[in-house]
């Protein structure tokens, strides 16, 4: 009978351990009214309507969770927003409607900071296991069903700008209905989204250390020291790495893998140089040579149509042409999808190909 009663209170909307004592006991009637004292503390505390305790239904969409994570992740609507090309009203409204729906907020702005707020932080662990449940089962379904098509997150150091896209390019000539999302960054943020898993797997020069990771060597990386063509060590043979820091130096910001490997050499030979200019891109700094602010390190890979011209040329340094390879790289024991899976066979065979 208790347990009946119990039942019945539960869909009346009144808990069933606020049930008033039968006995005419002041002992229990003491425990029913401290009981009745924390019920009323979890509603003034943690601000939830009573009506959530009836065991009404939240309807939060796929949507919603994602649009909850972006936020969360980036601390950003605006940031969100862009990430998911909606508009940054499209994503206040869904987390407004988020909170209407649990009767909490999710998020406090500080100033112009988002931060989220106790309960947004509770639902934030169970929000990304929903989407990455989901995540798999999209991506076994569509290998069920032997599909290449869908989604494609890429992020690429910026260096790899000038063969990257002519890779992936190939790849869609094969596989049209592949949806790619390639991001150029640095390799602090580039390390940031590798650690956060946000990309299926990102492309770098130097892999950091740590057993954590995956690692697929794919193609070779030639790093050489270049100069505008009439530069006086242009003609010199067998140029002493100590003369380069004589010359003005462009150089690419630091926490860059082509700097650190420099930077390394530099190390070895007990040998200094301070950058004439910091520059955020290869692109940047193959512009500034070109127009004779100083030498710099750079690819092979980004120097062959400006080689073909005449308006850049390889010097001829001791200890260059340093050799380093590129790497496609992913978080250990993740699941890599049928479109990853693929494009990565995809690379690694065409590295090969172009190395012969």
């Amino acid at each position: 009978m208790l347990i009946v009663r119990q039942f019945s209170l539960r869909f009346q909307g009144v808990p069933a351990y606020l049930e008033a004592p039968k006995q005419d006991d002041i002992g229990v009637t003491c425990c029913y009214y401290s009981r009745i004292l924390q019920f009323v503390k979890i509603i003034y505390y943690y601000k939830i309507h009573y009506i959530l305790l009836y065991n009404r239904p939240m309807h939060l969409t796929l949507q919603q969770i994602k649009l909850f994570e972006a936020v969360f992740r980036l601390s950003s609507y605006t940031r969100a927003a862009e990430e998911l090309y909606l508009t940054q009203p499209a994503v206040s409204l869904q987390i407004k409607r988020m909170e209407a729906q649990m009767e909490l907020p999710l998020f406090e702005r500080v100033g112009k900071k988002v931060f989220p707020t106790a309960a947004g932080k509770a639902l934030y662990p169970p929000s990304t296991e929903i989407l990455r449940q989901v995540n798999n089962l999209i991506i076994q379904v569509k290998e069920l069903k032997g599909e290449v098509k869908g989604a494609l997150n890429l992020s690429v150091v910026t260096t790899a700008e000038y063969f990257m896209p002519h890779l992936l390019g190939r790849f869609l000539q094969n596989y049209s209905e592949v949806e790619p999302k390639l991001k150029f960054t640095n390799r602090a943020q580039l390390l940031e989204r590798l650690t956060n898993n946000e990309d299926d797997f990102v492309v770098m020069g130097r892999i950091p250390d740590g057993d954590g990771l995956t690692a697929y060597p794919f193609l070779e990386n030639v790093l050489v020291v270049v100069a505008p063509p009439h530069h006086p060590l242009a003609n010199k043979k067998n140029v002493q790495l100590k003369s380069l820091t004589k010359e003005r130096f462009l150089q690419r910001e630091k926490g860059s893998g082509t700097r650190l490997v420099f930077d390394v050499l530099l190390k070895k030979h007990k040998l200094q140089i301070e950058p004439y200019m910091e520059l955020g891109s290869s692109e940047a700094i193959k512009q500034a040579v070109m127009a004779e602010l100083g030498l710099a390190i750079l690819s092979l890979h980004s120097l062959s149509l400006e080689r073909d011209a005449g308006k850049l040329t390889v010097l001829d340094v001791k200890g260059f042409p340093i050799k380093r390879r590129w790497y496609a790289v992913h978080l250990k024991n993740k699941t890599l999808s049928l479109v990853a899976k693929t494009f990565l066979e995809f690379i690694l065979a065409e590295g090969k190909e172009l190395q012969k």
